[in-house]
């Protein structure tokens, strides 16, 4: 509506111009003129791509947003720019813990508005939306869901629970106001320095113990290998012993004699110990 103002500013001035200097008929067609290029200037706007349009007139909103691109309007209406894209918030906070102890959280929250809504939200709201509604839910939601959780759960693994809670109670305030929470982010906790301490000096003894557990185990499984492996060897020489008999020993005795008179070293060959075996004699 500004340049419409601005066209009807000039066209009056040139108008006066004229009843002062007498010269009206010249000067009136080039006050409608200007004040016709004005309109239709004023009626041609462009919505940015990642954005939507708000049109009021006269305080009234319309129930229809307009889309990205160029577009054709009423010139005595008011056109407002609303981002569809996604923003962050973030926000640092001093919360109380399940014990009580004050924590420091440092959040990022991820939101963009809904195209459809951005009517009702220029409407109920108005365009500083972030600081009039989620800000303060957000703030509401990190200390109704803190208060619940020790402060080692916002130090270890228990912080994705703590932040998808967080985004469960905002995405449930937010959603029906037109306001699609993406992501809730915990970027860093901060704790007392003797908690913080004490939670790392826990944290050492139980992965400690946790290694330790692994240790004894190896070691059990060591002693139940060399266990298997002991009464392997025992069964096979349970096995050779009873497969051995005297008549095997004297053949085997018998190959072996064999041999040695074979052999250009040996001297003499003498039968007959108890045994029945032959005995080498050398000189």
């Amino acid at each position: 509506m500004t340049p419409i103002i601005i066209a009807l500013i000039i066209a009056a001035g040139i108008s006066i111009y004229g009843s002062i200097t007498r010269k009206t008929k010249q000067t009136t067609p080039i006050a409608i003129t200007v004040l016709i290029v004005g309109m239709l200037f004023a009626s041609i706007v462009t919505v940015p791509a990642g954005h939507v349009g708000v049109l009021t007139l006269f305080g009234k909103v319309d129930p229809e947003e307009l889309p990205e691109g160029l577009h054709l309007i009423n010139p005595l209406k008011s056109l407002h720019i609303m981002s569809i894209r996604t923003q962050e918030i973030f926000e640092h906070a001093e919360v109380p813990s399940k014990e009580g102890l004050s924590v420091g959280l440092e959040v990022s929250l991820l939101y963009h508005i809904e195209p459809t809504m951005a009517n009702e939200i220029y409407r109920t709201i108005g365009e500083n939306y972030d600081a009039v509604l989620i800000v303060p839910m957000l703030r509401s939601a990190i200390r109704n869901v803190t208060v619940y959780h020790e402060a080692k759960e916002l130090y270890t693994s228990g912080r994705e629970v703590i932040a998808s809670q967080i985004f469960n109670e905002l995405d449930k305030a937010l959603r029906s106001r037109g306001i699609v929470v993406e992501s809730v982010l915990l970027r860093k906790i901060v704790l007392p320095e003797q908690v913080q301490q004490a939670i790392n000096n826990k944290l050492a003894a139980e992965q400690e113990a946790e290694r330790m557990k692994f240790v004894i185990l190896k070691e059990e499984q060591e002693a139940r290998r060399k266990r298997i492996e002991a009464q392997g060897i025992a069964d096979f020489q349970n096995i050779v012993r009873q497969g051995i008999d005297e008549r095997l020993l004297k053949w085997k005795a018998l190959e072996t004699v064999n041999e040695l008179a074979k052999s250009p070293n040996a001297k003499f060959i003498i039968l007959g110990d108890k045994s029945g075996l032959p005995i080498i004699v050398q000189p």
